[in-house]
C-alpha cells in the first residue's frame, strides 16, 4: 500500500482527491497548509508528498525546501496554477519530481503517484554506477567525485542514470521527453536542455566524459 502525504488548502479539492486515491487502495495524510504537513513529514515519512504550490503559512516550495533538507529520496509532485517556465524549474530546482497543472485528471494524478512511488523503491541503496571517475548513486540522488558529494534532483539522477546506460548512443530528444517531461514541448525542450548543462556542470571534472548534442536528433554521453 503507498502512504501518500496530500498538502493543499483547497479543502473540498484535497477531499475528492483523498476520496478517489483510499478507494484506489492507497493510505492517504491530508494537510491544509505547508506547516500541518511538515509536523506530520516528521511523524511518519510517506511514500510520495504531492503538494500544491500557494499555500497560506508555508508554501510549497518551502515546504519541499525543508523537506530536502531532512530526506532526498522521497518523491515530491507538485499540484499547481503556476505553470510558467520559471515556476517549474524553481521546483525542479529545490528538489521536486514532478508536477501537474490544475485543472486535472485524478486518473493521471494516480498514475503519476504510483510511478513515483515504484521509483522511490526501485534501486538498491548500495547501488552504485561509475561514470569516469565519477560514481552516482541513484538511490540517495548523489554524485560522488573523490571526496565531494554534489546531490542531484531526482530529475537530474533518473536523466544521468538514463545517459550513462545508453553511453555511446544517442537518445532522441523526444524519447527523453516522453519519459521525463511532461506538457508543453517548447517548455519541456527548453527545461531539458537546463538539465543536460547542469549534467555537464557536475562533471566536469572528468575530461573523458561528455554530453553531445546531436542537432534536431537528441543526446548522446560519451565515456572515453
Amino acid at each position: 500500500m503507498i502512504d501518500v502525504l496530500l498538502v493543499d488548502d483547497e479543502e473540498k479539492l484535497g477531499r475528492i482527491v483523498t476520496d478517489r486515491l483510499r478507494a484506489k487502495a492507497f493510505r492517504v495524510r491530508q494537510c491544509l497548509d505547508g506547516l500541518q504537513a511538515w509536523k506530520s513529514f516528521q511523524l511518519s515519512k510517506p511514500d510520495v508528498v504531492i503538494v500544491d504550490v500557494m499555500m497560506p503559512r508555508m508554501d510549497g516550495f518551502a515546504l519541499t525546501t525543508k523537506i530536502r533538507e531532512h530526506d532526498k529520496a522521497v518523491p515530491i509532485l507538485f499540484l499547481t496554477a503556476r505553470a510558467s517556465v520559471e515556476d517549474v524549474l524553481k521546483g525542479f530546482d529545490i528538489g521536486g519530481n514532478d508536477y501537474l497543472k490544475k485543472p486535472f485528471h485524478i486518473e493521471e494524478l494516480i498514475a503519476r503517484v504510483v510511478s513515483l512511488a515504484k521509483m522511490s523503491n526501485k534501486y538498491n541503496p548500495n547501488d552504485r554506477i561509475i561514470i569516469g571517475e565519477y560514481v552516482l548513486n541513484a538511490a540517495k540522488q548523489l554524485l560522488l567525485f573523490g571526496d565531494q558529494e554534489i546531490a542531484l534532483s531526482f530529475r537530474e539522477s533518473e536523466l544521468l542514470r538514463r545517459l550513462v546506460e545508453r553511453k555511446n548512443t544517442v537518445i532522441p530528444r523526444r524519447e527523453i521527453l516522453l519519459e521525463f517531461w511532461d506538457g508543453d514541448p517548447l517548455s519541456a525542450g527548453r527545461s531539458l536542455d537546463v538539465f543536460v548543462s547542469r549534467l555537464r556542470k557536475y562533471l566536469r571534472e572528468d575530461p573523458n566524459i561528455s554530453i553531445v548534442n546531436i542537432r534536431h536528433v537528441g543526446y548522446q554521453m560519451r565515456i572515453r
